[in-house]
C-alpha cells in the first residue's frame, strides 16, 4: 500500500500517471483536501480515500503533494505514524533537511516531478536522505517508474533540475501555441496547425532521446546551406530565442 497526502496539480498528476500506466489503484490510499478534487479523481481512477492522515498507517511509502503553506502542519500530523515508512515530498519547500527537522525522522526524500507524469512521460528529480538504502531507493523507483524517468541528484542540483524539467512544459506549450499561430497566419486551420506543432514536438523529442547525436547535431542535419530551416533558425537567433529561454529559466530560479 502507498499513501498520498494531497491530490492537487502535482499529486493528482502522479496518481493519474500511476493508475493510467498500470499501478493497482486498490493499493493507493489518498488523503485529499477540503475540495471535491480528490473525490472527482477517485471516480475516474478508483483508488481508496482516507479521511485522516492516521489512516495511512499501513502505507509503506507516503508521498506528500500539498502546498508549501500546509506542509508543516501535515508533517506534524504525520509524525505519529511515520516510523518504518519512506516519505517523499513533492512540495518545493520539502527539502530533505526540512523534512528531517520537522518529522524528526531520517528516511525522507525530496522529489520534483513535472506534469507529463500524468501520461507516464514525466521527468522527476529526487534527492534521498543518507538513511535511504539501495533497497529503499528501488522501492521508490518501482512506484515512480510508472510515471516516467526518475533521476537521483544531489540536493544542490534538485532546484535547477526541477526548473528545467518542471517549468519547461509551460515554455514548450507557449512555443507550440506560437508555432500554431504562425501556421494559421499562413493558411492552416487551427486544428491542423496544433496537430502539426504537437506532432513535431513529440517526434523531435523522441528522436533527440533515442539518437546518438546531441540536439545541436540534430539541428545541423536539417539546416541545409541556404535552405528554409537555417533561415528560420537565423531569425530565431536574431530575435533572441536562445537568450529568452535562458532568461526564462533564470527568472523561474528567482535570479
Amino acid at each position: 500500500m502507498i499513501g498520498f497526502i494531497g491530490a492537487g496539480s502535482i499529486g493528482g498528476a502522479v496518481i493519474t500517471g500511476l493508475v493510467k500506466n498500470g499501478y493497482d489503484a486498490n493499493e493507493i490510499l489518498v488523503k485529499g483536501g477540503k475540495s471535491s478534487r480528490t473525490k472527482d479523481l477517485k471516480e475516474q481512477l478508483g483508488f481508496q480515500i482516507a479521511s485522516k492522515i492516521k489512516q495511512l498507517a499501513d502505507a509503506e511509502v507516503i508521498f506528500i503533494g500539498v502546498g508549501s503553506n500546509a506542509l508543516d502542519s501535515v508533517l506534524l500530523e504525520l509524525k505519529d505514524i511515520v516510523e518504518g515508512k519512506l516519505v517523499v515530498a513533492f512540495t518545493g519547500t520539502g527539502t530533505v533537511a526540512h523534512l528531517k527537522q520537522i518529522l524528526e525522522y531520517d528516511k525522507v526524500a525530496h522529489a520534483i516531478p513535472n506534469t507529463p507524469v500524468k501520461v507516464g512521460a514525466g521527468f522527476t528529480g529526487i534527492t534521498y536522505s543518507e538513511k535511504f538504502t539501495p533497497e529503499d531507493k528501488k522501492k521508490i523507483a518501482s512506484v515512480l517508474g510508472y510515471t516516467g524517468q526518475l533521476v537521483e541528484v544531489p540536493s544542490e542540483q534538485l532546484g535547477i533540475l526541477g526548473t528545467v524539467a518542471g517549468c519547461s512544459p509551460a515554455f514548450l506549450d507557449l512555443f507550440i501555441e506560437a508555432l500554431s499561430d504562425a501556421g494559421v497566419k499562413h493558411g492552416l486551420s487551427r486544428k491542423l496547425a496544433y496537430d502539426a506543432a504537437i506532432g513535431m514536438a513529440i517526434g523531435a523529442s523522441k528522436l533527440a532521446k533515442q539518437s546518438d547525436l546531441n540536439p545541436s547535431a540534430l539541428k545541423d542535419e536539417v539546416t541545409s546551406p541556404g535552405g528554409s530551416t537555417i533561415k528560420g533558425v537565423a531569425a530565431l537567433e536574431e530575435n533572441g530565442f536562445r537568450s529568452a529561454v535562458i532568461k526564462a529559466v533564470d527568472a523561474a530560479e528567482g535570479e
